[in-house]
Order: structure tokens, then sequence, then C-alpha cells
């Protein structure tokens, strides 16, 4: 079963963006960075969630994701399906902090259990075979709303497809947007799509 090791995000300065991961969210063995330049404007397209244990870890993330610069998109609150926020980085990269947990259970420990990527699919349907067709497990499925790989120990990274929109609407912002997603996936036991007949 291939894995999702890393996600490379594409930011103008790679030391500010290295500087505000690492300081908001601890983040380094998941999370790659590369320069570009390339345009984009608006809503890229996905956004990187952070998914943790208790409300106490949400609050303490989003403090610091604060104190390095982020603004707060969503502050944080309960929902349906927890708590969580969602806070937009100084390279405009857009981080979602989440907990299915509605209560706590212990103070803050700020460990991530979980990277999810939420991307925005045209085809839900047509990107899980895309993905299986490389490797990658699925664990939840949802017909065609809603696709979740297999999480796997030795895979830091989960990827959940959405229609297209839903991503946008969840970390409250418009799904409007043009020019580069800067983002890639990387795993080493990604393999490739078979040939065409």
């Amino acid at each position: 079963m291939a894995n999702i090791e890393s996600v490379t995000l594409d930011v103008a300065d790679t030391a500010a963006a290295r500087h505000f991961c690492a300081d908001a969210f601890g983040l380094t063995d998941q999370l790659r960075l590369r320069t570009s330049e390339a345009p984009t404007t608006g809503f890229r397209g996905y956004a990187p969630a952070l998914t943790v244990s208790r409300p106490a870890t949400v609050d303490s993330l989003v403090a610091t994701a604060l104190e390095a610069g982020a603004t707060t998109l969503k502050p944080a609150a309960r929902s349906l399906w927890g708590y969580g926020a969602v806070v937009q980085a100084p390279d405009g990269a857009i981080w979602k902090v989440a907990t299915s947990a509605k209560k706590d259970t212990g103070p803050a420990d700020r460990r991530i259990d979980e990277v999810v990527l939420l991307p925005g699919v045209a085809d839900v349907a047509a990107s899980k075979r895309f993905c299986t067709g490389r490797g990658l497990a699925v664990g939840k499925s949802f017909g065609r709303v809603y696709v979740e790989s297999a999480t796997t120990a030795s895979g830091p990274v989960k990827l959940a497809l959405y229609r297209c929109r839903a991503p946008a609407k969840d970390v409250g912002v418009t799904p409007d947007g043009a020019g580069s997603h800067r983002l890639t996936l990387g795993g080493d036991r990604l393999t490739r799509p078979p040939p065409l007949p």
C-alpha cells in the first residue's frame, strides 16, 4: 500500500514559512517548502487540517499560530462534528485545526494526531480511481461526495477528497481562486499509473 509521506507547499519565502510552521504547529517532518513565485489568487483549492485529541490542543495550536503571524478565518468553536478553528498563515496557506472531541479530558499536549489534506476535486469518483490506481488505499468512501485514504503507521499524511466547493465552505472562504495551487504530494511507494492500451 502506498502512503503520502510529505506535502510540499510552494511559498514566496521558505525561511518565513518554515519559521511559521515550526513555531505555530511544530511541523517539520510532514511538511516541505519550496520557493515559488507562481501566481495564485483567492482560495488555492485545498486546506491542510491538523487533527488533534482535545479542544485545549486546538486552542493552544491556534494561539501559537496567531502569535506567529496568522489571521483568524474561523474562530475556535464547537460544531456538530467536534471543535475547531481555521487560520490563514502569512504566506496565504489556510490551516484547519480540529478535534472530534467536544470536551477536554486533559491539558493541551500539542500533539498532532494526523495531518489531513483537504483538496476540492471536480469528480470525487474519478479522483478516487486515480488515487487507488497509484496504490493509495481507501479508508472511507461516501459515493461521489467524500473519499478518505486509509490511515497507516508509516504514512503521516492522509488525503480527504471533497467536491470542489466543500473545502472552501469548510474553512470559511469563497471558492474563487485562480493560478497555481502551490501544492505537491510526495510518497516513495506511490506507483505510476498503468500505461494506456
